[in-house]
């Protein structure tokens, strides 16, 4: 009898949780955008207190199969939809998924090192070889060869992944399948692959978390996170043989590299663009939206959020590291929420 009544409480709380009148919208998906999205929600509410976002960061690829069951109204992915899982979307949902790019941001190589005070260099090869397990020690020549100077020790390297399905996982294989004929022949492309060596750590959270509390080791988080957590991450080689840091401008460079040719559905990549500036590990990240949103009230609340999202939210970016949509890019996503109905 104690659970049941428990059970009642649990459900009337959480039904007078919603104010009278407001419009609850629920989303899942990318951790990678977490913090913007927390962000944009907060500042939205303020403005439109009849409109509740509920948003749960748990992975691009829980963010997809949500929107596609229809258990959300809107999903999160740090990489675009398949034209398989688009059909999928379509045949359970008998409408249209749209993407839309919300912000660009990078992945990057975080490591935990004691003594080393200077960002690391990483080539492509390099980190391939390292998440193959090819690369066992952290003085192996190939990584001394880049790191001139740096006193670097014999210990094993520690690889940390995500061990859930990841737009995060996705942007840095897609990377270092396009720098590592091997690493694309034996591991490939995807928001979850068959690491070939390493533990799994859920969310980018997880993920810094494992490397900050592991000496010797090495994983990948969007930038913010590493800020966030003070975790010292690496400089990558880009297509034109510079070693940069992940920065605003080098996001941005990514970015700008697509501006003028984006496609009408916005599904592209822009790893390992082209550019001196450009940092190689960036990518966009987008809502999932259906064309077809029954409910009004919904409706509303999302395609005024998008607007704002648009206009108002691309200003609030840079203070967590996030690059701004190019203009050409916001220009032809306004006229596509025409295409919500």
């Amino acid at each position: 009898m104690k659970t049941s009544n428990s059970l009642i409480a649990v459900i009337a709380l959480g039904t007078i949780g919603l104010a009278s009148g407001q419009t609850l919208i629920n989303g899942a998906g990318a951790t990678f955008p977490a913090p913007i999205y927390t962000k944009w929600f907060s500042e939205y509410k303020k403005l439109h207190k009849d409109a509740q976002f509920n948003y749960q960061p748990l992975g691009s690829g829980a963010g997809i199969k949500q929107i596609t069951e229809g258990t959300v109204d809107f999903g999160a992915s740090d990489y675009t939809l398949s034209d398989m899982q688009i059909m999928e979307f379509k045949d359970k949902q008998k409408t249209d998924i749209l993407h839309f790019p919300t912000v660009a941001g990078a992945v990057v190589p975080i490591y935990n090192l004691a003594g080393i005070t200077t960002p690391l260099n990483f080539t492509g090869p390099v980190l391939a070889d390292i998440f193959m397990g090819k690369i066992t020690k952290w003085n192996d020549p190939a990584i001394m060869k880049i790191n001139a100077g740096v006193k670097l020790p014999g210990t094993d390297i520690v690889v940390v992944h995500r061990g859930d399905n990841s737009g995060t996982t996705y942007c840095f294989t897609d990377y270092l399948s396009k720098v590592s004929p091997e690493w694309k022949t034996k591991v490939g492309t995807g928001g979850s692959v068959s690491w070939p060596v390493g533990l799994g750590g859920k969310g980018s959270d997880g993920v810094a978390g494992q490397v900050k509390q592991t000496a010797n080791s090495i994983g990948y988080v969007e930038l913010t996170f590493a800020e966030q957590n003070k975790i010292e991450f690496g400089s990558v080689q880009n297509a034109a043989g510079k070693f940069l840091q992940a920065s605003l401008e080098g996001i941005t460079e990514a970015a700008a590299g697509v501006a003028k040719t984006m496609p009408d559905d916005f599904r592209v990549s822009i790893v390992n663009s082209p550019g001196a500036k450009t940092y190689p590990i960036s990518t966009f990240t987008w809502l999932l939206v259906p064309a077809d949103i029954k409910d009004p009230a919904k409706k509303a609340a999302i395609t005024g959020f998008l607007n704002w999202m648009l206009a108002d939210g691309q200003t609030m970016t840079s203070a967590l590291t996030y690059a701004s949509l190019p203009k050409e890019v916001v220009a032809k996503e306004k006229k596509a929420l025409a295409k919500i109905k």
